[in-house]
């Protein structure tokens, strides 16, 4: 049994470990514990030794071991998907490390962590601190399970040190939007690349409620009559590479699609004829933009031209290249449209990137469409999306002084929605259509583990209801757009626009 050991002014425990070594009660600190009463070094005693015979016992001298140590022995442990991993080592090296690295893990405190907690919300948004946080409580929760540490000073006690009342560091509201704003945005997102790529992406993600990384990677193999099957994702890490990935949470799925949006994906493959990618090398139903048309600063393209003059780009081709076989007074409509576009032959390169980069399709595609504005990018501010105002709803205008040749600008759509707001968007109509849980987490890649879960299963009638339902919303949005303007720009909207007829 262990005993108490008088020192000058206090007492401490002593407790064997094994024959002729014996260990004296430590805090997490690793310091000698200094007791009042030779009763409670005892007890201290005795309780060490009875963790020594079950062999629970750690040696407290290892919670002397720093933060940074053990984060990187932590890390090095984890076996995640490549996102996960990724996620978790620029939480440690950007924000962790540089506060509790050099800290030994039983010198972290309850306050260290606040403190830290406030620093990092003056400077970064409330929803971001909360996930660093988490990824600190999980690192230290670990150290506790492995006797470095006796408790987790990330844990985070309900209502202590906060103002009644909701919180302050609430992030603002998701912002989603309806099936004739999934439509207009969608258009302008193709009026700015050029090409249909991103009037079916943007469509496509809206009415399945797919992820980011599961519409770049959707392989023609899994587009299908009637549904789309989500095997994969392309996951892009920071070092910029794309991984072919199993999707977030493993939520392989398939996903029922009425028959317009499967008979608009088809047209695309069977159009575009898809060839295996030089990355990953397998077709995929989308390919990226180039890297010279971003941020609205490159040259007008051919289309572009044709869509001003309301021709065909095989038209502009034979004005450019044979003026003689095109008529007069649509020689001189094209030859304007060039000038008011300042289009230049061989300005703008024809190749396109393998894969869409999220931050370039979501900063120079979608955000414009969404907003009508470009972002704010060293040397220019944030600005109105330049535009020639006919055919309706206008012509992106680009190249040099681009503002002072455009006559109009968007108007805002949706501001603040992101592409995964359209995932949100999705499950908001799912639920404005009365579609049951089960089937709407099906859809979404969710798993509810309650017990009702267990209980409920999706039927052929939920899944006709459901595209009926999206049918419906889809039809509505046409017919609005219809209103506005009978045609498009967009070849692609003009053909159902047409197809759609007066009702």
């Amino acid at each position: 049994m262990g005993y108490a050991e008088k020192r000058s002014t206090y007492w401490r425990g002593r407790y064997k470990l094994a024959d002729g070594k014996y260990g004296t009660v430590q805090d997490t600190t690793g310091a000698v514990v200094k007791f009042a009463t030779k009763r409670e070094a005892k007890q201290a005693a005795d309780a060490e030794e009875v963790t020594v015979r079950r062999g629970e016992w750690r040696d407290p001298a290892r919670g002397q071991e720093t933060f940074g140590d053990y984060a990187g022995r932590w890390y090095d442990d984890q076996d995640l998907a490549a996102s996960t991993m990724q996620n978790y080592r620029r939480h440690i090296e950007e924000h962790l490390l540089p506060e509790f690295g050099d800290m030994a893990l039983g010198g972290v405190l309850r306050s260290d962590v606040d403190r830290w907690e406030k620093a990092e919300k003056s400077e970064y948004a409330a929803s971001s601190v909360k996930t660093w946080r988490a990824t600190l409580h999980l690192i230290l929760a670990d150290a506790v399970d492995e006797g470095l540490i006796t408790s987790n000073p990330a844990t985070k006690r309900r209502g202590r040190g906060k103002r009644a009342g909701r919180s302050r560091d609430r992030g603002p509201e998701k912002v989603v939007t309806d099936a004739l704003g999934v439509l207009l945005i969608a258009e302008r997102a193709a009026l700015l690349s050029g090409r249909a790529d991103e009037f079916i992406a943007v469509v496509l993600k809206a009415y399945t409620g797919m992820r980011w990384g599961e519409i770049v990677g959707l392989e023609t193999e899994f587009a299908r009559q009637g549904s789309v099957r989500v095997e994969w994702q392309l996951y892009e890490l920071d070092s910029g590479e794309l991984v072919r990935c199993p999707p977030k949470d493993d939520s392989y799925r398939t996903i029922d699609v009425p028959d317009w949006l499967s008979a608009l994906v088809a047209n695309h493959i069977a159009r575009t004829k898809p060839s295996p990618c030089p990355c990953h090398g397998r077709a995929y139903v989308f390919q990226g933009q180039g890297t010279a048309r971003t941020g609205g600063h490159q040259g007008a393209k051919l289309v572009d031209v044709a869509r001003r003059a309301e021709v065909s780009t095989g038209t502009v081709s034979n004005v450019l290249n044979h003026p003689d076989r095109v008529r007069e007074d649509t020689r001189v409509r094209v030859e304007l449209a060039i000038t008011q576009l300042g289009f230049v032959r061989g300005g703008v390169p024809s190749e396109h990137a393998a894969h869409w980069r999220r931050n370039g399709f979501a900063t120079w595609l979608f955000q414009p469409s969404a907003t009508g504005w470009y972002p704010k990018k060293a040397p220019q501010e944030a600005r109105p999306v330049p535009l020639l105002g006919a055919p309706w709803p206008g012509v992106p205008v680009r190249g040099r002084n681009a503002q002072g040749r455009a006559d109009a600008c968007w108007t805002p759509i949706a501001k603040g929605l992101t592409p995964h707001g359209l995932r949100h968007s999705h499950r908001t109509v799912m639920e404005d259509l009365g579609t049951e849980k089960v089937l709407m987490d099906e859809r979404m890649g969710h798993i509810d583990g309650s017990v009702s879960a267990r209980y409920a299963h999706v039927t052929p009638g939920m899944r006709r209801r459901l595209l009926v339902g999206l049918t419906g919303r889809w039809e509505e949005a046409l017919e609005a757009r219809r209103e506005m303007s009978p045609h498009s720009p967009v070849t692609v909207v003009d053909r159902l626009l047409k197809a759609a007829g007066p009702r």
